[in-house]
């Protein structure tokens, strides 16, 4: 069993510094049930912390493959309103939500691609509105992830359920900085670090940047007016909070018109239960027109097919190298830590907030910026210590960015 107190250190971690709880604040949580014990240790610091209410919404991987196997496509894709209302209603009441993500990587890797596919499109569909509270920042959230048996298992695959889970336990208590005296400080110290990355790229006002590295060489053009961001965001009302924990990226949109050559992946891509790897992807003006994958080709043909908008780019993010998760030397197969080792980009919707006024353009307008739309957001990562970043100036001159997978410059 792991160390209590550090579960409620990471607990108390997630809702002051991930979506900074505010007293009177109604909270929703999305967790497994294999974590309910956890869970209970972040409904009770929620209520000591002032919430006014906290929601649960449980997810079973066991359930979920029962229903993929056993229901239709038409049940799976039929999302009745009331499932979408109670997050609506949520979010219009200015909750937080808090995710605590833990599922088996491989959960859906012998149910039919396409079944998947239609309904995570038809789920997609049906959040839409509710996601524009989170990709514009409308209200706090946050994603953390805790150990469950099939994941630990997955990482140390030569351990017991309960020793796999101990030692992910330990990697995660690390990464997060909790096991440092005061995480809360260290983490404050950590976003300052980010904010300095991104304040120095948004003064270099790129128009494009170039990545090569073994079976990469791309270039990702840049909108006027795109914002780099990192560590915390400020919802519109001015709060504080952190998306992702861990997160060590600084990151912004490419345009969706102005990107062009080939991108191989260096981790494995988990998405809809299965597992993607060894695959690349050639961009031609900002679109998809060929790829390729050795594990996991239907799945990923499925998720370029969910929309016009899943065959170009909505987010282009930087991470050194020397990130602690890349030095853990492990693959997560999960992506908030995989894409926090490594730099990556994202298939789909980009963040309105990472172009200047994005929030409050419509959907034509960030289309006339070159900023993506679409009903996914799949991040995949593309970096490693062979990986080399050069950006293109305002007056068209070249400088190095980053060189063998680390800054080519003092942060």
């Amino acid at each position: 069993m792991a160390d209590v107190k550090l579960q409620e250190k990471y607990a108390e971690l997630a809702l002051r510094t991930g979506v900074n709880l505010q007293k009177g604040q109604a909270l929703m949580v999305n967790s497994s049930i294999e974590g309910i014990e956890f869970t209970r240790i972040v409904v009770r610091k929620a209520y000591e912390l002032g919430a006014k209410s906290v929601l649960i919404n449980w997810q079973d991987d066991e359930i979920s493959l029962l229903k993929y196997q056993n229901e239709s496509e038409a049940v799976l894709t039929d999302v009745r309103p009331w499932q979408v209302d109670k997050y609506l209603d949520f979010a219009k009441d200015g909750g937080a939500l808090l995710s605590i993500r833990s599922t088996n990587p491989d959960l859906l890797k012998d149910v039919d691609a396409k079944k998947v596919a239609a309904a995570s499109k038809a789920s997609a569909e049906a959040m839409k509105e509710f996601r524009q509270y989170t990709m514009n920042d409308r209200i706090a959230w946050s994603i953390i992830s805790i150990p469950t048996g099939d994941w630990s298992q997955k990482i140390f695959p030569g351990l017991e359920a309960e020793e796999a889970k101990e030692k992910l336990w330990e990697q995660i208590f690390k990464i997060v900085r909790v096991d440092q005296e005061d995480p809360i400080k260290a983490w404050d110290e950590h976003n300052q670090t980010l904010k300095n990355a991104h304040a120095i790229l948004n003064e270099k006002k790129y128009q494009a940047l170039i990545f090569k590295a073994p079976g990469t060489d791309i270039t990702f053009g840049l909108p006027k007016g795109h914002i780099w961001k990192g560590g915390g965001a400020y919802t519109t009302d001015g709060l504080h909070f952190n998306p992702n924990m861990p997160t060590e990226e600084v990151f912004t949109v490419p345009h969706k018109y102005e990107v062009n050559g080939v991108v191989s992946n260096t981790k494995p891509l988990v998405y809809n239960g299965n597992t993607i790897d060894h695959f690349s992807l050639t961009f031609k003006d900002g679109q998809v027109v060929d790829f390729e994958a050795e594990q996991g080709y239907d799945t990923l043909k499925n998720l370029l097919e969910t929309d016009e908008g899943a065959k170009r780019l909505g987010e282009l993010a930087l991470v050194p190298d020397a990130s602690p998760i890349s030095q853990s030397g492990l693959i997560f197969y999960n992506t908030l830590y995989d894409e926090n080792a490594s730099c990556h980009v994202a298939l789909g919707k980009a963040y309105p907030t990472n172009l200047a006024g994005g929030s409050d353009m419509s959907e034509e307008e960030l289309d006339q910026h070159g900023v993506n739309d679409s009903l996914t957001h799949v991040d995949f990562m593309i970096g490693s210590a062979e990986l080399d970043i050069d950006g293109i100036l305002p007056d068209g001159s070249t400088e190095a960015v980053f060189r063998k997978g680390a800054w080519a410059f003092d942060i």
